[in-house]
């Protein structure tokens, strides 16, 4: 059923009775200094004036470029109050019953006087019962003033508070277009909302609005941009990455049962809650280079119908002690906020191996990867592939740590035909005029992408002689190229050894 969203919104979210409530629990337990790190000042600012209206007090807001200005105008104080020891000052001296909201006032943190004038301010509280409150993006407090302090965090909008935010903007978008409405569906709307959980209120309104602008219309095809921008916005280090095209499994050859794995656990990932069953955690892609981890891997996501993630170890190292840890674990965290999703992480031989010769970095670092693996309650479904097993600790490919391990192998005859099939349709050619049979005849030991790698290659060859694509282009290049199973045979062969008793096809 299509809605049409013109409607007046419900309660706007910085008016919503939870940061409100916990705010003014905090004032009211005579708490001289609260300090607040955020990023939404005006929400902030809108929450201490609900509090001060309720509770009878005055409320004033300074700046640096402002000065200090009360919320009402019977209030405002009688001579010009503008720098940062004038407004100090006035609090010590003038001010009762109220609530004086500093905004980026961390600078004058470094300085002793500063840090003395609010300490007064703190042990004179029984003299003029007035509440300070700094609010920045980033505020370390002096030793001197946390016996004084106490630190409140903004909690983050919910699901009903972000269905405001759309409503809000629909109804402004509608007032901008001459009373139009925003039309949209119970199930996109609900999906938005959800989609949106993580970030702050004026993130979640920017996103809202890009979405809306262009044609009016909230729909599901909107959600992929969405989370590519909230991406963005919570792993702006380029740890975490959105890819935003995930692969369909018609696109890939071969592993079969790989597909069919996925498709059973597919209804119970994101609504596991609804049964005993225990929801889908993870795979582990093992399998000789070439051969499509990395296109299963993003296959994986278009099953589920969700977002995914891409985790770059090589990203993650700091040079700094404790860093690479915190790195780890702020990449984890933000694929937990855009849950569900899968994350992917290639090669994780690379970042997982530990050694002795780190100090033991690398040691912390599968810790609190293993520790995210048991303990997260999110759903993010973790696909890690690796080359190379050997460099893989024991502690990470035991039974319990991924659902299943699967090994992709060198493609079979049927599979490599499957991939001839897949490339050239995917190049405008038909796999009629082939005789696809003797292709995959010449082509033993070749990889995935190996076989893709030689229809190009045959296809540059058939341009420079300003033609199409011939079978024999396409058998010479076949014939002259030695596939990796060839070049490094012995490795190849031991890997498919190994995994031979210890994995599960993936085909």
């Amino acid at each position: 059923m299509s809605l049409r969203l013109k409607m007046s919104v419900p309660v706007p979210m910085e008016q919503s009775e939870s940061p409100a409530r916990d705010l003014e629990a905090l004032i009211r337990s005579r708490t001289p200094l609260i300090v607040i790190e955020t990023e939404e000042e005006p929400r902030v600012v809108n929450v201490v004036r609900a509090i001060a209206e309720r509770l009878k007090l005055k409320s004033y807001r300074w700046t640096v470029t402002d000065g200090l200005k009360s919320y009402q105008p019977a209030d405002q104080p009688h001579q010009s109050v503008l720098k940062s020891l004038e407004v100090l000052a006035y609090i010590k001296s003038e001010a009762r019953y109220s609530l004086f909201v500093l905004l980026d006032f961390h600078p004058f943190l470094d300085d002793p006087v500063h840090v003395r004038s609010l300490k007064d301010i703190a042990l004179s509280y029984n003299t003029h019962w007035s509440t300070v409150l700094l609010v920045s993006t980033r505020l370390s407090i002096p030793e001197e003033l946390k016996a004084h302090t106490a630190r409140f965090q903004l909690p983050l909008p919910t699901v009903e508070e972000l269905k405001g935010i759309v409503q809000d903007e629909a109804r402004r978008w509608g007032g901008e277009q001459g009373g139009q409405s925003v039309h949209t569906t119970h199930e996109a709307l609900d999906l938005l909302a959800r989609n949106l959980t993580g970030l702050t209120a004026t993130d979640a309104r920017r996103l809202v609005r890009k979405a809306v602008q262009d044609d009016g219309v909230i729909s599901q095809s909107d959600l992929p941009e969405v989370m590519r921008a909230k991406c963005e916005l919570l792993g702006g280090d380029g740890l975490v990455t959105f890819e935003y095209d995930t692969a369909r499994f018609a696109d890939v050859g071969g592993l079969n049962r790989l597909r069919r794995w996925l498709e059973i656990r597919k209804t119970y990932f994101s609504h596991s809650s609804d049964t005993k069953l225990d929801p889908p955690r993870g795979v582990l892609l093992l399998g000789v280079q070439g051969c499509g981890k990395s296109l299963a891997a993003r296959a994986t996501a278009g099953v589920f119908g969700v977002p995914l993630l891409r985790l770059d170890f090589g990203m993650l190292y700091n040079k700094y002690y404790g860093e690479t840890e915190r790195n780890l674990r702020g990449a984890l965290n933000t694929a937990e906020v855009l849950a569900p999703c899968v994350l992917w992480i290639d090669e994780i031989e690379k970042g997982a191996a530990v050694g002795d010769q780190d100090g033991g970095l690398s040691h912390r670092v599968l810790g609190t990867l293993l520790t995210w693996m048991s303990e997260r309650k999110k759903p993010v479904f973790l696909v890690a592939t690796a080359n190379d097993i050997s460099k893989l600790p024991p502690e990470l490919v035991r039974k319990g740590r991924f659902d299943e391990i699967f090994f992709v192998d060198l493609p079979s005859p049927e599979v490599r035909h499957e991939i001839f099939v897949i490339h050239l349709r995917k190049r405008g050619l038909k796999p009629e005029g082939f005789d696809v049979a003797a292709l995959v005849a010449t082509s033993e030991g070749f990889s995935g992408s190996e076989l893709e790698q030689a229809i190009v290659s045959a296809m540059y060859v058939a341009a420079a002689s300003e033609r199409g694509m011939a079978q024999e282009d396409l058998l010479n290049e076949l014939q002259q190229t030695r596939p990796l199973s060839v070049v490094m045979g012995e490795r190849v062969a031991a890997l498919r050894d190994w995994a031979a008793e210890r994995t599960v096809p993936a085909d």
